[in-house]
């Protein structure tokens, strides 16, 4: 089975949130509950933690020891780079390796769903595979996985604002040069908000961990819908934030970038190089 890494994306400078992946979730650190729940993950795996190398992050690094958890640290804004960076490090064969890409602040993520989102990038022999293109899942529950070789690609030629801060539009925004496929869960769920950027998300988080986790540590997203059926009222606690709030910003900023001219042709010559 080729290899897989399993980048998880963290720092503690969000904006609408600081410092909100070590914010305590039952008196343990949301990233920490986050990477517990990983270690149900069926698919064999190597776990990084990449956060950047400002100061302010210290405190992740620290975490990750604590926990014996892989942390490497790279830029800031750069996201792509960083995923990039991260991978050269870690992967042992850089033509095979594939990467799933989930972020800090999910920490109802479901290995259930990245076990299956793996294996349909695996099975359609894919570039690129994800959960959300379309969403078909909460917010909260989004998994890609990409091969080496397109991360490489993006990092080599991605330009815009959007493509450097969020790792694969530029995949996405390129089908003529990336195989692209998406897991689709019936029936939709995406209505639901389960990611934390906002005060009232880690609200509804940790309601939704001290309803489960004392009878189930690792309760998955069936345990969650029936328990939001019993409780209807939980669901609208931040039901009024856009999803996806950060990559909207980052395509508006694209509007005040110049476009570079890419040659198409030179990168789909190098896609299997």
């Amino acid at each position: 089975m080729p290899e897989t890494l399993l980048i998880l994306q963290a720092r503690m400078s969000s904006s609408r949130l600081p410092n909100k992946v070590l914010m305590p979730i039952l008196g343990k650190p949301m990233l920490a509950q986050q990477i517990d729940r990983l270690s149900t993950l069926k698919t064999p795996h190597k776990l990084i933690i990449a956060t950047s190398s400002q100061t302010s992050d210290n405190p992740i690094e620290q975490l990750c020891q604590q926990l014996g958890v892989n942390c490497f640290r790279g830029s800031l804004d750069d996201v792509l780079d960083r995923y990039y960076q991260a991978a050269l490090e870690f992967a042992q064969s850089k033509k095979t390796a594939n990467i799933v890409r989930i972020t800090g602040d999910c920490p109802l993520i479901d290995s259930e769903v990245i076990d299956k989102v793996i294996n349909l990038f695996l099975t359609s022999d894919s570039d690129y595979c994800s959960n959300c293109a379309p969403a078909t899942l909460p917010d909260g529950l989004d998994v890609e996985v990409f091969s080496f070789n397109a991360l490489e690609q993006a990092f080599q030629y991605a330009n815009k604002t959007s493509e450097r801060e969020h790792v694969t539009p530029f995949i996405r925004n390129n089908p003529q040069l990336f195989k692209v496929d998406n897991f689709n869960h019936q029936p939709d769920l995406s209505h639901y908000r389960w990611t934390v950027d906002e005060a009232e998300d880690f609200d509804l988080v940790t309601k939704i961990y001290q309803a489960l986790y004392p009878k189930n540590t690792h309760f998955a997203l069936a345990d969650i819908l029936e328990l939001i059926e019993t409780k209807p009222e939980l669901a609208q606690i931040n039901k009024h934030i856009i999803r996806n709030e950060g990559l909207l910003k980052s395509e508006l900023a694209d509007l005040n970038v110049d476009k570079q001219t890419i040659d198409l042709k030179t990168v789909a010559g190098n896609k299997h190089d």
